[in-house]
């Protein structure tokens, strides 16, 4: 009897153990919430919602997007960090999120403590786009205009401390300009008032700007990054059309709450690069001017560690900050 024991033991902490394995392996089992923490028709629903429909078909499980706008991406964020650890919450952040460490006296969540890195989803170009009306015609009439006129040109962004208002502000500290911020809920939003001639310009992420740029709706005049977009090379970036040092790359990532189960972020980060090599992906992507992402959550954690030291400076260089 003393030697069934152990055996009796060892089969019972196998039956417990299989489940948790079985688990992992059979994630999905359900529909999985994705948060896009701003409202319909931004940058980040430009990414996120053909992602989940390429998801939904590789997994055999629907991938929803939850939009949950406003202050800047940060209720959406919390939303996610205070979800259930069970691997049927994320969210689809951006920049922004590196940004709001700094940019706000005081945040409801951890960016690093309550939510943990999956993987990039896309790096894209911001660029600078202006409604029709405004009769400038480059990044140095812009300059000229805006020193002789301060304050005179509006520019929209997607909330105080998004990466469309730190890039003005970047921009407004190296060529010694003054511009009038106006936040809105989101890129959708600020995009639907630039469009109607509400307001001048807008630091805009090519993911949304995109569209309108090739409808002739908005014009461009030079995209942030160090190199020119594959998917505009005759707009010209912001250095080479006058101001040196001038770099600003917009992204899009997942991240899920603390504390969900390593497999299933591993999965899912497995199942992203899978859907980065999609013919449908790749044109939508390239569309947009923007490069695929699927790197491993350490790679991107990394990668989330500088993003908030390099904002952090932007921050602190600009004065930009929300109590």
């Amino acid at each position: 009897m003393t030697a069934v024991l152990p055996r009796l033991r060892s089969l019972a902490l196998v039956a417990l153990v299989v489940p948790v394995v079985a688990f992992g392996q059979a994630w999905p089992t359900k529909p999985v919430r994705l948060v896009s923490p701003f409202p319909a028709g931004g940058g980040t629903d430009a990414f996120a919602r053909p992602l989940a429909a390429q998801l939904s078909q590789q997994m055999g499980q629907q991938f929803i997007i939850d939009n949950r706008g406003g202050a800047g991406g940060t209720i959406g964020a919390d939303n996610v960090a205070k979800s259930p650890p069970d691997g049927y919450n994320f969210l689809v952040g951006a920049v922004h999120h590196t940004i709001a460490v700094s940019v706000y006296s005081k945040l409801p969540y951890d960016l690093e403590r309550d939510l943990v890195p999956v993987t990039m989803v896309a790096m894209v170009p911001n660029v600078i786009v202006l409604h029709p009306k405004v009769p400038i015609g480059s990044v140095k009439e812009l300059i000229d205009y805006a020193k002789a006129n301060p304050n005179k040109l509006n520019f929209a962004s997607a909330g105080n401390g998004t990466s469309h208002q730190l890039a003005a502000e970047l921009f407004k500290v190296k060529t010694g300009t003054r511009m009038n911020h106006v936040p809105y809920k989101g890129a959708g939003p600020a995009m639907q008032d630039l469009l109607a001639g509400q307001v001048d310009l807008m630091f805009d992420g090519m993911g949304s700007s995109a569209p309108q740029i090739r409808g002739q709706r908005l014009k461009p005049l030079a995209v942030t990054t160090a190199t020119r977009s594959p998917a505009f090379p005759d707009v010209p970036t912001v250095q080479e059309a006058g101001v040196p040092g001038y770099e600003v790359t917009t992204w899009y990532a997942l991240w899920a709450p603390a504390g969900t189960p390593q497999d299933v972020i591993n999965k899912l980060q497995q199942e992203v690069a899978k859907a980065m090599t999609s013919q449908q992906l790749k044109d939508v992507w390239a569309q947009q001017g923007a490069s695929p992402g699927g790197n491993t959550p350490a790679e991107f954690g990394a990668f989330v560690k500088a993003e908030i030291a390099k904002w952090a400076d932007v921050v602190k260089a600009s004065g930009a900050r929300i109590d």
